[in-house]
């Protein structure tokens, strides 16, 4: 599993025209699902994205999570993280899980972080989105749940 994480003052995901996920302060997260991910995989990333330290202190210091800052995530599923461009000129995905398992592990991906007391607003799986968001910082950190292994 690979998160784009993108530290913003604010953001919002429209489909067809009609927002349907807006937050201030906080975090957009692109997720993306490859085969073998499972729940420890879930964990892992909803574990880190919480508790990473990349908000700024009374020091412009990035010393807070987004827990410490009362933090909302606005939560994009993006199969196109596992794009391989090694061969020709267009992508191929083969590397993304399915939709069925993507969308299941997407979903539990919310739920955990909503466990976690994070306000969540997400896209929706599948669409056609237009994402806005000002990248503050900018501060922009990839995390792969493979790196835990």
């Amino acid at each position: 599993m690979k998160v784009v994480i993108q530290r913003a003052k604010d953001a919002s995901v429209r489909v067809a025209g009609e927002t349907i996920g807006k937050i201030d302060n906080g975090l957009v997260v692109l997720l993306g699902v490859t085969h073998d991910d499972t729940i420890d995989d879930v964990n892992y990333i909803v574990n880190k994205i919480v508790n990473l330290r990349i908000f700024e202190d009374e020091n412009n210091k990035m010393n807070l999570s987004l827990k410490d800052v009362k933090g909302s995530i606005l939560s994009i599923s993006q199969f196109t993280l596992y794009a391989d461009t090694r061969k020709g000129r267009r992508p191929s995905f083969v590397q993304a899980a399915p939709p069925n398992i993507a969308d299941e592990l997407y979903r539990t991906f919310n739920e955990l972080l909503a466990n976690e007391n994070i306000h969540v607003e997400t896209g929706q799986f599948g669409a056609m989105m237009d994402v806005s968001f000002t990248n503050v910082g900018p501060v922009t950190i990839i995390v792969d749940s493979k790196d835990n292994k």
